[in-house]
């Protein structure tokens, strides 16, 4: 993992928003509501975070050629 800081912010982005779904399903309170679309959203965080390659990284470090 040569781009831990892109990495690390899209784990705490998908955290983040899956924390807030996992709430809204757990209490009781009919004001708050489980969204589909939150759970895509942190998916495609921790896909972005997974997959994409920071700034300080070389391509070569990256292990492209």
């Amino acid at each position: 993992m040569s781009s831990w800081k892109t990495t690390t912010v899209g784990i705490l982005a998908a955290v983040a928003i899956m924390a807030t779904q996992i709430g809204a399903m757990l209490d009781n309170d009919p004001a708050t509501t489980f969204s589909l679309e939150a759970i895509f959203s942190a998916l495609a965080a921790l896909g972005i975070g997974l997959f994409a390659r920071d700034n300080s990284v070389t391509s070569e470090q990256a292990g492209l050629k």
